[in-house]
């Protein structure tokens, strides 16, 4: 899972990266052009959210996640043969229609293999390797700059690197990746029969292909749903801003492109070490919301910084990019929250699902608040990215102590599952957060 993920969010990051190898000239891309297909990926992600949400639930996840891996590398290749704005558009958009299947699988995924306490850590463990695809990413930037007397071009043979190691990778998970603890091929029968008494704890439900109508319904009429639909719309803001645009931020303070592509790799570190200490955090007793909103302040703090330094001192306005990256950590423990917070597996699916659409939407509006003719400081972008961070730490207090004080209500009417045995039969039961008065939600 972690290496996979890698491979996503590297596939993402490569207009990142090939942006300061002279893209846009190569592509006669003006104006406001580089945004719109920075959006476009996102624009993929969003029509496919919510059919990827049906697809999920009713065929195997490992073996379908292993077929896109080959269909995705291929396309990511195809960037290469681009020589236009429309063409890279719409591949692009394809591209991200195809990736916008990982996200939600492996949450889901996330759910049905570890318990509720230990979810947010695993996740926070495959999300991590954002950081990773960061660091290796600059450093391929960095040495297709200096390949000389190649018959394509320094941005070209990024996609090309990217995508084979992608399509490679295809084979491995169709062949290891399970569907959920019953098929894991890595656990004996009996490991397995544990692993899913283990999971059924969780009182979250079993997956099925059945699809619980009533279910859908209820994720629709539930407020904390949208409480964190709009959290996802404020983390997509700032991930579409902080993925697409850090080249341009660094090249603009005056490095060329080779500076520019070194100078990303300590903010894959900073992304690695910020997502593992939060993940851990986030595994104390009612720390979760507590873990989401102090490690969006790095992000803060780097963007009051390029704000106010001024541009001679180049080296500490690089240092606020850097911080960005642990953005990485705030987005990772949200994304937990509908999974351990929602039961049921047609609500969770269907919360996820919508969580990843609004998700996507964020990400698309994230680049246009980069306007052109503000480069290279885009001072607006900053202040924009700035009332999202603080709209995003005031959703997730309000979410909080909702769901504290449901807690709070059940435990004082002694909702409490007497018996183990009560407590896992109604993990089998496929009951709602709502409906399984036993359910504690994690703060």
């Amino acid at each position: 899972m972690m290496t996979t993920y890698m491979l996503s969010f590297l596939d993402k990051q490569t207009l990142n990266y090939s942006n300061a190898y002279g893209l846009q000239a190569d592509t006669h891309m003006t104006g406001d052009d580089y945004s719109w297909v920075a959006s476009a990926l996102y624009f993929g992600w969003l029509f496919g959210a919510y059919p990827w949400n049906i697809v999920l639930q009713r065929y195997p996840i490992g073996r379908l996640i292993g077929g896109m891996l080959f269909v995705w590398g291929t396309v990511c290749m195809l960037q290469a043969t681009v020589a236009n704005f429309g063409g890279f558009f719409t591949i692009r958009f394809f591209l991200g229609w195809l990736e916008g299947v990982i996200s939600p699988a492996f949450v889901l995924l996330t759910s049905m293999l570890w318990t509720r306490e230990e979810q947010t850590f695993r996740t926070s463990l495959w999300l991590s390797t954002n950081g990773v695809s960061s660091i290796l990413g600059a450093l391929l930037a960095y040495g297709a700059g200096h390949a000389d007397n190649l018959a394509v071009s320094s941005w070209k043979l990024i996609y090309l690197i990217v995508g084979a190691l992608t399509f490679v990778w295809g084979f491995v998970i169709i062949v290891y990746l399970p569907d959920g603890p019953h098929n894991a091929k890595m656990l004996t029968e009996y490991e397995r029969m544990v692993a899913v008494w283990r999971v059924s704890k969780n009182q979250m439900g079993i997956k099925h292909r059945v699809i619980n109508r009533a279910q859908i319904k209820e994720a629709l009429l539930d407020g904390r749903t949208y409480l964190l639909l709009a959290m996802g719309a404020c983390t997509g803001i700032l991930n579409g801003s902080v993925a697409n645009f850090a080249s341009s931020l660094i090249k603009g303070f005056g490095f060329n492109a080779l500076r520019t592509s070194l100078l990303q790799t300590p903010g894959g570190a900073f992304e690695i070490i910020g997502c593992v200490f939060f993940g851990w955090l986030s595994t104390k007793k009612n720390l979760l919301g507590f873990s989401i909103i102090v490690s969006s302040l790095p992000g803060i703090a780097g963007l009051i910084g390029l704000l106010t330094i001024d541009i001679k001192h180049r080296y500490a306005l690089v240092a606020c990019c850097w911080l960005q990256n642990i953005l990485g950590s705030p987005i990772v423990l949200g994304w937990t929250l509908p999974g351990v917070n929602t039961a049921g597996h047609t609500k969770r699916a269907t919360v996820i699902g919508l969580f990843f659409i609004f998700y996507a939407g964020g990400n698309i509006a994230g680049p246009h608040m980069f306007l052109p003719r503000e480069s290279p400081r885009y001072f607006s972008a900053i202040r924009g990215l700035l009332g999202t961070y603080c709209a995003l730490i005031l959703l997730q207090v309000i979410y909080t102590a909702w769901v504290y004080s449901i807690n709070k209500s059940r435990d004082r009417q002694g909702l409490h599952a007497e018996r183990q045995e009560e407590e896992l039969l109604e993990g089998f039961e496929d009951l709602t957060d709502k409906q399984n008065i036993h359910f504690r939600y994690k703060v």
